[in-house]
């Protein structure tokens, strides 16, 4: 085995710990004045929506701060109008919250029920309305622009904002990714360059300017960083709709929740009872899955979770349930793995032991993630009104999980609580589940550095789901955010 796949780092890297939290900074109260202007209506349009896109390019701002800038507004303007600031054309229009406490709310249980009903209601005209949207766009319409004169390729050329909003909102847009190339490669930006290279050639899609990027700085193993990602580089790889409140509050009580089910598990005798003698020491072990997990938790600033190698599980990765969880690998991760498919299960994999992921492995559904979240919310407000049914379903789960907190984390959950409201009271966990799924394949892509290997993986998971995946992958390997994860850890090439 070459150096290159054995999984060991550079003299040179540095291994650090998650720090840093969210400031507002100058360009986000200049991001935050643009936005109160647009809202002053009480309506998002199209071209308003396009302005602050091309705004928030211009400063440099990560979308994830700013849905946590537009929320917070967008709450204040409502509450103060007693409206609801619509955003024509908005997607998110598609996915509306699924928990929804307004303060108004916390005083009349009735309100809340029906706030939830509307919800659903919403929800529906929502799906009627896309389903309606997608079979106008299956109908033929013949376009003849044969007299149009041709533009000059210099007029063509787009600027570096208007092709990466076009790059987001489809991922497979090849001509705006040709774009991208060229701007990048007269911006002197090698890295980003590449990246674009990289996704056109997995499109097979790259012209021969763009193979000879590729050419010019191979991939020759694996990716050799300079230090591991901290909390900002967390922050730039969590996917722009993962709502980071949701997942903190979450945080607070996944430890009573782990506990909960050990137990659970435990007196079902379900419990799984891994054998010890399958244990593995990354320090000692020969088997690449295993040294591949000791060096992506390094990368990713965290410590990797008991490893045990069963080539019996039929499975790749799986967390069982214990106190501390354990990881087993299995058959597909032990055997007939690329290094680089290993790289990106054991990033992907290890993503979900973060504190705001972990409840998914645990509650992989939306409804009992819910009735998670709102038990939650109890615990910190016993006096928020839930309706007979829910009340029914989320009591005990409150009992059950408050018992276990310390107090200075019941005092978080509080506090978390209070933002939320402040915040807007409201949270989609069906759209936070799957944008915490979306940073789970980014955390695998940031370690494998290549496209084909997650495909690879997402295919062995359920072919029918890939392309879904893939699309959002290639959306983020022309990002800025990756640009930036990559330049904080080192990866960036630089000439």
């Amino acid at each position: 085995m070459t150096q290159a796949f054995s999984f060991e780092h550079e003299g040179t890297f540095e291994k650090g710990e998650l720090t840093g939290q969210l400031r507002l900074g100058k360009f986000e109260v200049h991001y935050e004045e643009i936005f109160a202007e647009v809202i002053e209506d009480g309506i998002i349009t199209v071209e308003e929506r396009a302005r602050l896109d091309k705004a928030a390019d211009r400063l440099g701002l990560y979308r994830q701060r700013l849905r946590k800038l537009e929320e917070a507004l967008q709450a204040a303007y409502e509450a103060r109008h007693h409206v609801r600031v619509r955003e024509l054309g908005d997607e998110e229009a598609a996915a509306p919250a699924s928990i929804v406490v307004r303060p108004e709310a916390a005083r009349d249980p009735r309100m809340l029920d029906l706030e939830i009903q509307v919800a659903k209601l919403t929800a529906r005209v929502a799906e009627l309305e896309r389903e309606l949207a997608e079979a106008r766009e299956r109908e033929a319409v013949e376009v003849d622009l044969s007299d149009m004169p041709a533009v000059p390729a210099a007029a063509a050329e787009e600027s570096i904002d208007e092709l990466a909003r076009r790059v987001r909102n489809n991922p497979r847009d090849v001509e705006s990714l040709h774009g991208l190339f060229r701007a990048f490669s007269r911006d002197g930006d090698s890295d980003r360059r590449w990246l674009v290279a990289h996704a056109l050639a997995f499109l097979e899609a790259a012209n021969e300017d763009e193979r000879g990027a590729l050419r010019d700085h191979p991939v020759e193993g694996l990716i050799k960083p300079t230090s591991s990602l901290g909390e900002p580089g967390w922050k730039l790889l969590f996917h722009p709709e993962e709502e980071v409140l949701t997942g903190q509050i979450f945080a607070v009580i996944v430890p009573a929740v782990l506990l909960g089910r050990v137990s659970a598990l435990r007196r079902d005798k379900a419990l799984v009872k891994l054998d010890p003698e399958r244990k593995q020491d990354p320090k000692m072990s020969t088997l690449q899955a295993v040294r591949c997990f000791a060096w992506a938790a390094a990368i990713l600033g965290m410590g990797a979770p008991p490893l045990y190698a069963d080539p019996e599980f039929a499975g790749m990765v799986e967390m069982v349930p214990g106190l501390p969880p354990s990881t087993r690998l299995g058959k597909q991760a032990l055997s007939g793995r690329t290094p680089y498919e290993l790289a990106f299960i054991a990033g992907r994999h290890l993503s979900w032991y973060r504190e705001e992921h972990f409840v998914r492995l645990l509650v992989p559904s939306t409804p009992d993630l819910e009735d998670l979240f709102l038990a939650a919310l109890s615990i910190a407000n016993p006096n928020i009104p839930l309706g007979a049914e829910i009340k029914e379903r989320v009591a005990p789960l409150a009992k059950a999980i408050e018992p276990v907190l310390e107090p200075t984390a019941i005092d978080r959950v509080r506090g978390h609580f209070l933002r939320f409201l402040e915040e807007g009271g409201r949270t989609n966990l069906h759209r936070w589940s799957t944008s915490a799924e979306r940073t789970a394949a980014r955390a695998g892509f940031l370690l494998s550095n290549d496209l084909k290997a997650a495909r690879h993986v997402f295919e062995l998971d359920d072919s029918r789901t890939a392309d879904a995946k893939m699309d959002d992958l290639i959306g983020f390997v022309a990002s800025d955010r990756c640009a930036n994860i990559r330049k904080q850890i080192g990866l960036a090439i630089s000439s």
